[in-house]
């Protein structure tokens, strides 16, 4: 007797929700909240979106922290654009790695990520 699962394998949808982080680049928010909304509406539907869309939120939320500690940086040390350098090049480069990891069926892993939600 085979158990059937109630929520089905969808490794496209879990790749395009990491990849959907790189609307940040054109509208600035949009890495956020269209995550955000996938995760909301499909967390019960998809095997492994629920723990995908928490490493996403938890990055992109770290993402916004770590520049909004950039700028006092910049403005009284001058090296917080250092910071900032480096938050744009994780911000691109890892949603890419883990879009990847997603259509293989491994799991999410993003550097610097303080973990809000659990």
């Amino acid at each position: 007797m085979e158990v059937y699962s109630a929520k089905r394998e969808d490794r496209q949808m879990l790749m395009l929700m990491h990849l959907s982080q790189l609307l940040d680049l054109i509208t600035g928010i949009g890495g956020f909240i269209i995550p955000l909304i996938l995760w909301i509406t499909q967390k019960d539907k998809i095997d492994n979106m629920d723990e995908h869309g928490k490493e996403i939120l938890n990055f992109q939320i770290s993402l916004f922290i770590y520049s909004i500690i950039s700028i006092p940086l910049i403005l009284l040390f001058g090296f917080g654009f250092l910071l900032l350098i480096l938050v744009g090049i994780i911000g691109f480069v890892f949603p890419i790695i883990n879009a990847i990891k997603a259509n293989n069926g491994e799991p999410a892993y993003y550097p610097m990520t303080i973990r809000i939600l659990q």
